[in-house]
C-alpha cells in the first residue's frame, strides 16, 4: 500500500513577485576618496558617465523589439568598508551633479544594506545559495567554501607533499580552469574574513547588489530590500536609510531583466570576481521560473544564465584630463 503525502498549502511559502524594468543602469559607486573632491569631483564623474548610460539606453532600444523600454538608473554608496559624510548634504548634491549632466537618480543603496536590509540577512542569503562547480579529478580534501570563504572557478594548485588518503607524493601543478578556453584563466576569490567578525568582501557585497538589480532574492518568498521613499526629513546617518531609497516618484521598477553598469576601471577585478561568484550561485526555482515567465509574456528574451543578463561599460576618469 501507497501512503499519500499530505502538506498543507499554507506550509509553502508563496513567492511574491517583483514588478520588473527591461535595463537597470547604474551610474556608478561612491567611496570616500570619490568624495575629497565634493560636488566638483561628482560632476566630473556624471559628465564622463552620461554618454555611456545614454548608449545602453538606446542599444536596448533598438535591439530589444520593446516598443516602450522601462529603464531605471541607481547609485550605489560605500557605507559598509569606510562610512562618511552625511546623506542630508551628500545625497542632494548627487542628484544635482547627476542632473547637471542630464543624468536622473532614480534609486540610491547603501553597501551595507547588501549585507543585512530589513532585518535580513542578505549575504548569508546567498552564501546558502552557493553551488561550486564540480571540477575534474579532485577528491574533496580541500574543506568546502562555506567552511573556507573562498570560492574558484576550476582546480587550484595541490599544496606539495605527501596525501595521506593516496600514499603518494604530490608534485605541484599549475591551477586550472573549468571549461578554459585554450588556455586557463584562473581566479580564487575570498568571500570574507574572520579577523574581527565577518566581514563581506567587496566582490561578495557587489554579487549581491547584482541580484538585488535582477529580481533575484527572496527570504521565505518574501521580497528582500524593497525600495522606500526619500523621506521628508532626510536623516543624519547613513544607516538610518533604507537598503534602497526611491528618489524619483516617476522611477520605473528598480528590479530588472538585465543590468548595466558604468564604472571606473579599477572596479575591473572586482567585476571580474562577481562574475565567478554569479556563476556559481543557484536562484530558487520560482523566482527564476517567475523572471522567465514575465519577459516571456512581453516577448523580451532573457538569457537563462544570471552572468549573461549582466553588462558594463569600464571608464578610466582620468584618462582625459590631469
Amino acid at each position: 500500500m501507497t501512503e499519500a503525502a499530505f502538506t498543507e498549502t499554507s506550509a509553502e511559502p508563496r513567492t511574491e513577485q517583483v514588478p520588473y524594468a527591461h535595463l537597470s543602469i547604474e551610474l556608478g559607486h561612491l567611496y570616500m576618496e570619490d568624495y575629497e573632491a565634493g560636488i566638483d569631483g561628482l560632476r566630473e564623474h556624471f559628465r564622463r558617465v552620461a554618454p555611456w548610460a545614454r548608449a545602453a539606453h538606446q542599444v536596448y532600444a533598438d535591439t530589444s523589439g520593446v516598443r516602450t523600454v522601462r529603464v531605471s538608473t541607481c547609485f550605489l554608496v560605500d557605507d559598509y568598508f569606510g562610512p562618511f559624510g552625511s546623506p542630508r548634504t551628500i545625497v542632494p548634491e548627487l542628484v544635482q551633479a547627476a542632473e547637471e549632466a542630464g543624468l536622473h537618480i532614480d534609486y540610491l543603496a547603501r553597501e551595507s544594506g547588501c549585507a543585512t536590509a530589513d532585518g535580513v540577512d542578505l549575504a548569508r542569503l546567498v552564501e546558502s545559495r552557493l553551488v561550486p562547480e564540480p571540477t575534474p579529478r579532485t577528491t574533496g580534501f580541500r574543506p568546502p567554501v562555506t567552511d573556507t570563504g573562498w570560492l574558484c572557478n576550476g582546480q587550484r594548485s595541490p599544496a606539495a607533499g605527501t596525501s595521506e588518503a593516496m600514499g603518494e607524493v604530490l608534485a605541484w601543478r599549475p591551477p586550472a580552469e573549468n571549461a578554459a578556453n585554450r588556455h586557463s584563466i584562473f581566479l580564487d576569490v575570498e568571500l570574507w574574513d574572520e579577523k574581527n567578525g565577518r566581514t563581506w568582501s567587496c566582490p561578495f557585497l557587489a554579487s549581491v547588489w547584482q541580484l538585488l538589480r535582477l529580481g533575484m532574492l527572496r527570504h521565505f518568498g518574501r521580497r528582500v530590500a524593497v525600495p522606500q521613499p526619500w523621506p521628508d526629513e532626510p536623516p543624519e546617518g547613513w544607516h538610518e536609510l533604507p537598503a534602497v531609497t526611491r528618489l524619483s516618484d516617476s522611477a520605473a521598477p528598480f528590479c530588472a531583466y538585465r543590468t548595466f553598469s558604468v564604472l571606473a576601471t579599477r572596479f575591473l577585478p572586482i567585476e571580474h570576481a562577481v562574475r565567478n561568484i554569479l556563476s556559481q550561485v543557484t536562484v530558487e526555482e520560482p523566482v527564476a521560473k517567475q523572471a522567465l515567465e514575465r519577459s516571456g509574456a512581453e516577448g523580451v528574451y532573457l538569457p537563462p544564465e544570471l552572468v549573461d543578463r549582466v553588462e558594463y561599460a569600464f571608464i578610466n576618469p582620468g584618462a582625459l584630463s590631469p
